[in-house]
C-alpha cells in the first residue's frame, strides 16, 4: 500500500509541471491583450466620431440652410437604428460561425454566446462586435448625401434599416466573415473599400435615380450654405479615419501604424491635387474642393491601407483626385443624375478604384505586403475585379428591392411644397438658424 501511495505521489509530482504548462497555455490563449483591446475601443470611438459629428457637419455644410438639421437628424437616426439591428441580428449575419459562405449562422443573436477572444485576434469578441458595429452604422449614413432636400424621413430610416440587413451584413460576411468572395476568389479589403464604399456609393446612385432630381436641378445653383462647417466635418473625418483604417489591423502593431501613415498620405496628396485641378478648371482652389479631395483620397486608400507602401498610397491619392473629380461632372452634368453630395463619385468610385489597384500595389515589387499563398498579381487582380463587380451588382439590385418595398408603405419623396420650404421645418418643425 505504501509503495502504491509513493508511486502515485511521485507520478503526480512529475505531471504537475506539465499540467501547469497546459493550463497556462489555455489561459493565455483565452485572455485578450489589453493593449490591442484598448486600441480597438479607441478606434471604435474614432469611427463613431466620423459619423457624428464628422459626416453630419461635412454633409450639413454642403446643403442649403433650410436642410441642415434634416441631414443631422437623418444621420443620427440611421446610426441609432443600425446599432440596434447590429446587436439583434446584424453581427451574427456578418460574423457568426460560417454557414455555407453566404451568411453567418445564428450563434450570436443579441450578441449572446460571444467568445472571450475573437478568433484570429487578441481582442475580446464583444470589442470586435463593437468596432464592426461602428462600420455598420456609418455605411448607410454615407448614402444620406445622395437624397438631401427631398427624401421623406420615415422612408430614409426604414430603407436604411432594411438595406443594412440585405446589403451590408451579407457583403461584410462574404469578405470579412469568412464568406465565399474571400475564400473562393481571394478578394481582399483591408478596411472597407468594397464592404463600405462600394456598397454605399452604388446604392446612393441607385436611390438618386429612383427619387429623381431636386426642383431646379441642374439649372439652379444649389450652393453650400457653410463651407466652414464642411471643412470642420472633413477634418473630423480625416482624424477619425485613423481609427477606421488603423483599427482594421485589429491590433496595436506595425500594421496599424502602416495603415495610418498610408491613410494620411493619400488624403494629403488627393487634397492638394484636387486644388490644382480646381485652379486649372475653375480658376480658384476652394475649401470645399480641399475637403472633398481629402475624403476621396481617404476612400480610395481604405481597401489597401494595410497592404501597401507609402509611395503607393501617394499614387492612390493622385488617382483619387484624377478620377473622382471628373466623375462628379459626368454624373451631374452629362448624366444629369442628382447625387446631391457626390456619394457615388467620391466614395463609390474611390472605393472601387482603390480596391482594384490593391491587386497591383500589394505586390512586393511595389513595396506591398505580398500575395497570399496560391495567389499572384493576375489572380489577385481577378479576385479584386470580381469582388467589386459582384458587390456593386448586388448592391444595386438589393437597393431597388429595399427602396420599392419600403415605398409601398412610406412614400420615398416629400411633396413639392415641403421641398420648397425645406425639410428642417416641414419634417422636423425646427430651423437650424434663427436670426432676429
Amino acid at each position: 500500500m505504501r509503495r502504491i501511495l509513493a508511486t502515485a505521489v511521485a507520478l503526480g509530482a512529475a505531471l504537475l509541471p506539465v499540467l501547469a504548462h497546459a493550463q497556462g497555455a489555455v489561459s493565455v490563449e483565452d485572455v485578450a491583450d489589453t493593449g490591442d483591446t484598448a486600441w480597438i475601443l479607441v478606434s471604435s470611438a474614432f469611427v463613431l466620431m466620423m459619423a457624428m459629428p464628422g459626416l453630419t457637419l461635412f454633409y450639413g455644410g454642403l446643403v442649403r440652410a433650410k436642410g441642415f438639421l434634416a441631414v443631422l437628424v437623418q444621420v443620427g437616426a440611421i446610426a441609432a437604428v443600425a446599432s440596434i439591428l447590429w446587436v439583434m441580428v446584424g453581427y451574427t449575419l456578418a460574423f457568426g460561425d460560417v454557414s455555407g459562405g453566404w451568411l453567418g449562422s445564428g450563434n450570436a443573436w443579441m450578441l449572446l454566446n460571444l467568445g472571450n477572444v475573437r478568433a484570429n485576434t487578441a481582442i475580446p469578441e464583444n470589442a470586435y462586435a463593437l468596432y464592426q458595429m461602428c462600420f455598420a452604422l456609418i455605411t448607410p449614413a454615407l448614402m444620406v448625401g445622395a437624397w438631401v432636400d427631398r427624401a421623406r424621413f420615415g422612408w430614409v430610416v426604414a430603407f436604411t434599416a432594411l438595406w443594412n440587413l440585405l446589403v451590408y451584413a451579407p457583403v461584410a460576411h462574404w469578405i470579412w466573415g469568412g464568406g465565399w468572395l474571400a475564400t473562393r476568389f481571394g478578394t481582399l479589403d483591408f478596411a472597407g473599400g468594397i464592404v463600405v464604399h462600394t456598397t454605399a456609393g452604388v446604392s446612393a446612385l441607385v436611390v438618386a435615380m429612383l427619387l429623381g432630381k431636386r426642383a431646379g436641378f441642374p439649372k439652379t445653383l444649389m450652393l453650400p450654405h457653410s463651407p466652414a462647417l464642411t471643412m470642420a466635418g472633413a477634418a473630423l473625418l480625416w482624424v477619425g479615419w485613423f481609427g477606421f483604417n488603423g483599427g482594421s489591423a485589429l491590433a496595436a502593431n506595425d500594421d496599424a501604424a502602416a495603415a495610418i501613415i498610408n491613410t494620411h498620405l493619400a488624403a494629403c496628396v488627393a487634397a492638394l491635387v484636387w486644388l490644382v485641378i480646381e485652379k486649372m478648371t475653375v480658376g480658384k482652389p476652394t475649401s470645399v474642393g480641399f475637403a472633398t479631395g481629402a475624403v476621396a483620397g481617404l476612400a480610395t486608400v481604405t481597401p489597401a491601407a494595410g497592404f501597401i507602401a507609402p509611395g503607393s498610397a501617394m499614387l492612390l491619392g493622385v488617382v483619387a483626385a484624377g478620377i473622382c473629380y471628373p466623375m462628379i461632372q459626368i454624373v451631374k452634368q452629362r448624366l444629369e443624375i442628382d447625387d446631391s453630395l457626390d456619394v457615388f463619385a467620391v466614395h463609390g468610385v474611390g472605393g472601387m478604384v482603390g480596391s482594384i489597384l490593391l491587386g497591383v500595389f500589394i505586390s512586393p515589387s511595389f513595396g506591398g505586403t505580398g500575395f497570399a499563398e496560391g495567389m499572384d498579381l493576375a489572380r489577385q487582380l481577378v479576385g479584386q475585379v470580381l469582388g467589386v463587380g459582384i458587390v456593386a451588382a448586388w448592391s444595386a439590385i438589393a437597393t431597388v428591392i429595399c427602396a420599392l418595398m419600403v415605398s409601398m408603405v412610406i412614400p420615398m419623396r416629400v411633396s413639392e411644397d415641403e421641398e420648397r420650404e425645406g425639410l428642417d421645418i416641414t419634417s422636423h418643425g425646427e430651423r437650424a438658424w434663427e436670426f432676429d
